[in-house]
C-alpha cells in the first residue's frame, strides 16, 4: 500500500512540474495550415512517366466517321472541295481552341459502317480504321501538322483578314512529332509520294476491299490538290495579302519577299 502511495506521489510530482500550456507553447500540427488535395497527382507520385510533361501535351478534339457523314448530309461541308479545319470548325462539327493546348481535330472510326462520303479531307491525327474508312469510299485522307498561330488563323480566317496582315508561312512539326508526319502509313504530309501509293494499297489488302483508282474518277481534280509544306490555306500562298474591303489578292513583287515565303 505503501509502494502504491509513492508511486502515485511521483506521478503527481512530475505533472506538477511539467511546463504548463499556455499560448507561448502552442504549435499546430504538421500540415495543419494546409487544406491540402490541391497538389496535382503527377506531383504527389512522380514515378508514373505518363504524366510527364502532361501540362504541355498536345490535345486533339476527336471527329468520328459518323459526325462527318452527318455534316455531309446537312451541307454543312461541302465533298466536292477539299476539307479541312476551316471547313469543319465553321460548318459546326468541331470546336478547337488553340489557347487550350489543341492542335487540331483527330478522325477516329466509330460509324465507320455507314459513311459513304468520297472527300478529300486533311486532319491532324486519324486511326487506322478511318483511313480505311476513307479510302475505301474512294477518298483521299491527309494528316498535317499546323502550329497555334496557323491554327487559329486557319479556323478563324475573316478576323485574320480584316487585318489586312500577309499569310504567314506554316512552320514545320516539332522534333517529337516528326516522325508521324513523315510515315505514310499515318498519311502523313511530309511522307515520301510512293510510300503513301503503297501504304494504300496494303491498308486495302488488310481490311479486304478493293482501292479505287482515283486517276479515273471525274473528281480527281479535287482528289489530287494538296496544300504546301509551308501552306496554310487551300488556294492562298505564304506572303499574299487579302483585301477584304475591295475582294482583292495583293500578291509581293519585291525578290526579297517572294524569295522568303516561297522558301
Amino acid at each position: 500500500m505503501s509502494f502504491t502511495k509513492k508511486t502515485g506521489s511521483k506521478a503527481l510530482g512530475a505533472l506538477q512540474n511539467l511546463p504548463r500550456i499556455t499560448l507561448a507553447n502552442l504549435r499546430p500540427e504538421p500540415g495543419a495550415k494546409k487544406a491540402g488535395g490541391q497538389t496535382p497527382f503527377y506531383l504527389i507520385i512522380p514515378k508514373y512517366g505518363y504524366n510527364e510533361g502532361q501540362s504541355r501535351r498536345p490535345q486533339y478534339q476527336p471527329l468520328s466517321l459518323k459526325r462527318l457523314q452527318y455534316l455531309v448530309d446537312l451541307g454543312r461541308v461541302d465533298p466536292g472541295q477539299p476539307i479541312d479545319l476551316t471547313q469543319l470548325v465553321n460548318g459546326r462539327g468541331v470546336t478547337v481552341q488553340p489557347l487550350k493546348r489543341d492542335y487540331g481535330v483527330q478522325l477516329v472510326e466509330e460509324g465507320a459502317d455507314i459513311f459513304a462520303a468520297k472527300v478529300n479531307i486533311e486532319v491532324q491525327r486519324a486511326s487506322e480504321a478511318a483511313i480505311a474508312a476513307i479510302e475505301r469510299n474512294g477518298g483521299v485522307i491527309t494528316t498535317s501538322f499546323y502550329d497555334p498561330i496557323s491554327l487559329g488563323i486557319l479556323i478563324r480566317p475573316v478576323p485574320f483578314f480584316m487585318r489586312g496582315q500577309p499569310i504567314p508561312k506554316r512552320m514545320l512539326p516539332g522534333e517529337d512529332m516528326v516522325p508521324y508526319y513523315r510515315d505514310a502509313e499515318n498519311r502523313g504530309y511530309l511522307a515520301d509520294p510512293e510510300k503513301t501509293r503503297e501504304a494504300r494499297l496494303a491498308l486495302a489488302k488488310k481490311y479486304g476491299y478493293v482501292l479505287p483508282d482515283i486517276s479515273k474518277d471525274e473528281l480527281y481534280h479535287m482528289l489530287s490538290m494538296r496544300k504546301d509544306v509551308r501552306q496554310i490555306f487551300f488556294g492562298l500562298s505564304p506572303g499574299w495579302v487579302i483585301n477584304m474591303a475591295e475582294k482583292k489578292i495583293l500578291k509581293p513583287t519585291d525578290e526579297k519577299l517572294v524569295q522568303y515565303y516561297s522558301s
